[in-house]
């Protein structure tokens, strides 16, 4: 597979990740025990806005592998 149809489908599972991830999130936000307490909203905002990261990095990195030849 080449770079470019890698990075067409790496980018596409990067937007799919996204919106799948903020969905949840906000689903998870909305829990009794998160929305009751500020800190835990706090901590709950910083590891959710953060946690995409982790799941999106081997894409990233499958992305930009070069051409074998």
């Amino acid at each position: 597979m080449n770079i470019r149809t890698r990075k067409l489908i790496g980018t596409v599972a990067l937007l799919v990740l996204a919106i799948v991830w903020s969905l949840v999130a906000m689903a998870i936000a909305q829990a009794p025990v998160i929305a009751e307490s500020k800190w835990l909203q706090i901590v709950y905002y910083v590891v959710a806005g953060l946690g995409w990261v982790l799941p999106a990095m081997p894409i990233v990195t499958w992305m930009s592998r070069p051409d074998r030849q």
